[in-house]
């Protein structure tokens, strides 16, 4: 959420940073209600000393025995504080309209956000790895021979409809690995720390990271009113929801391994075949809280590297992409999406996406933090970061391991986790 004294500040420049998300100008609603708000609460302000001042003077009329005065004075009283009452609630209610509209204004991109309509407006910042040299026409992952057994379509449909995958035996176990792996790397090597989480929260929680009020729809409600997480974004930034921080403990840098619930509402027709995008997945989160946005870039930084680290423990190609303004989430101020090659697919598939936000979900969290010097309390910064979408890495690894006989060479940074087995084999066994 913004801070209505900058856009009060400079609307021009507020409207400027939205134009370049393709988001038309809103300072002119948002001022325009906002000055009917304060309007408003001065009235009752006004009203309320009105009122008061009329109540010490009933007492003096009470006292010298003035009874008409007294009359008079005690009808204003209740007359004004009708009035107050009035003003009062139709200031909670500009209040509250303000608060809405503000929550449905995206982030502002920082000057290094490049613009751009789409992902076609990306840029890439830098590659790892070199695509593998097949002497067969590589498979997606869904084909290969050793996958088939172990990744059941069918029997999920059957279960719980579309854009839902059985995982079984080798597989199965691959896709534990990796999880296991990503967790392990984030705590041992990185200093994360490992947080296990609920997967269905409060609205409130929605509303802190910015998945409600405007994108409900992309989300499940349960009839009990809480929402199964997209991700544990939600639940690991809001341990810190109406919080305040010593500065001491900052940077605070959790990880988190999870289920993840998605609707896909605005992906009809896409990436339907295979397990590349599905209503349940699962993924490793990490979360950063920081002081201010230096600290908050050089976690940003830090954060993609994280995430890099994995790909590159793994061997599997990637590039390193910087989003453009019209590809920027709603919550982020840049974001650093990692691109893995699918040799099935021929092309580099998104398995990360590292954003930092500034203080835009803080604000809605209510989440600060005491400066060591002593002073009022400031909005935290906030960052999360994929390490990795553990379905999309298990894609990556199967279809770059793939054999021309229909088994998979597995990365050797698996192996521990597998007891030793390197090989999936083409009858879907591990070996």
């Amino acid at each position: 959420m913004h801070d209505i004294r900058a856009i009060r500040e400079n609307p021009a420049a507020f409207d400027a940073a939205l134009a370049r998300r393709g988001d038309a100008p809103i300072s002119a609603e948002v001022l325009s209600l906002d000055e009917t708000r304060r309007a408003r609460i001065k009235a009752a302000e006004d009203a309320q000393a009105e009122q008061n001042r009329a109540s010490k003077m009933v007492g003096a009329a009470k006292a010298k025995g003035d009874e008409a005065e007294f009359e008079r004075l005690r009808a204003v009283v209740a007359q004004t504080k009708a009035q107050v009452g009035e003003m009062q609630t139709e200031a909670a209610d500009l209040d509250r309209r303000l608060r809405d509209l503000l929550m449905t204004i995206p982030n502002l991109p920082l000057q290094d956000v490049p613009d751009g309509a789409d992902e076609n407006d990306n840029v890439e910042l830098r590659r790892w790895g070199s695509p593998r040299k097949f002497d067969f026409t590589p498979a997606e992952h869904f084909e290969i021979a050793g996958v088939k057994p172990g990744m059941d379509f069918v029997t999920a449909a059957k279960l719980s409809g579309s854009r839902f995958v059985l995982l079984q035996s080798g597989v199965a176990r691959i896709h534990r690995a990796l999880a296991q792996y990503m967790i392990d790397t984030h705590v041992d090597a990185h200093g994360l720390t490992e947080t296990a989480t609920p997967v269905l929260v409060r609205s409130e929680m929605m509303e802190g990271t910015g998945q409600l009020p405007k994108f409900g729809e992309d989300s499940y409600e349960t009839r009990e009113g809480w929402w199964l997480i997209p991700t544990s974004e939600v639940t690991l930034t809001n341990t810190v929801n109406g919080e305040v921080l010593d500065a001491s403990d900052l940077p605070r840098r959790m990880v988190a391994h999870s289920l993840c619930f998605r609707s896909e509402a605005g992906s009809a027709g896409r990436d339907t075949a295979g397990m590349l995008r599905q209503h349940q997945f699962e993924k490793v989160e990490m979360v950063s809280i920081t002081a201010n946005e230096e600290q908050g870039l050089a976690e940003h930084a830090a954060m993609t590297e994280r995430a890099e680290a994995i790909l590159q423990g793994l061997g599997l190609p990637y590039r390193t992409m910087r989003l453009c303004t019209g590809d920027t989430g709603f919550a982020a101020r840049i974001t650093h999406d990692l691109e893995v090659w699918l040799p099935g697919q021929n092309t580099y598939r998104e398995i990360s996406s590292v954003s930092y936000c500034g203080d835009f979900q803080a604000r809605r969290m209510n989440a600060r933090f005491r400066p060591d010097d002593g002073g009022k309390p400031e909005f935290v910064h906030t960052l999360n970061g994929s390490g990795l979408a553990v379905g999309r890495t298990l894609i990556a690894v199967l279809e770059n391991g793939q054999q021309a006989d229909g088994s998979v060479s597995l990365p050797e940074a698996l192996h521990p986790y597998l007891g030793g087995r390197t090989t999936l084999r083409a009858d879907g066994t591990l070996d």
